[in-house]
């Protein structure tokens, strides 16, 4: 990629370590779309409305998961630092850390690293699987 406008234009190197920090801590929102609800709702062997009523808020605006006292996802387990619905997450979690948000700046990105250990190492990924990502980003999520 030769757009010299992309900070990233030469790729960045991300791998998930499963540390669970983006899963826990402060507050913030996991907007959740009406298809998200629908999958993990069944993923739980819930009615949708349950599923609602049970995890999901609007503390945010639109819907998002409700957390745990502390900021931690309702979902994250902290005894083996997992996802519960992991293989059901919501498109936010699957395609952190390439957010529009994120890859806004270099400084951003830095920002971010500071507090997620996989950002800067392990796999390459290239301007093209990053632009991939970033289309995948729901355009119904708020600004991150």
């Amino acid at each position: 990629m030769d757009n010299p406008q992309i900070w990233w234009s030469d790729g960045l190197h991300f791998a998930c370590l499963g540390c669970g920090r983006c899963c826990r801590g402060e507050p913030g929102a996991i907007w959740v779309s009406e298809e998200e609800e629908i999958i993990i709702a069944a993923w739980l062997n819930l009615s949708v409305e349950v599923f609602r009523n049970s995890y999901e808020t609007r503390r945010w605006g639109p819907l998002s998961l409700k957390e745990k006292c502390g900021g931690d996802c309702i979902f994250y387990n902290r005894e083996g630092a997992r996802c519960s619905i992991y293989p059901v997450r919501p498109s936010q979690c699957s395609l952190f850390p390439f957010w529009p948000s994120i890859l806004a700046t270099k400084e951003s990105w830095d920002r971010a690293a500071t507090l997620c250990p996989g950002m800067n190492e392990g796999h390459l990924f290239t301007a093209l699987e990053i632009e991939s990502l970033l289309r995948q980003f729901p355009a119904s999520i708020p600004s991150l």
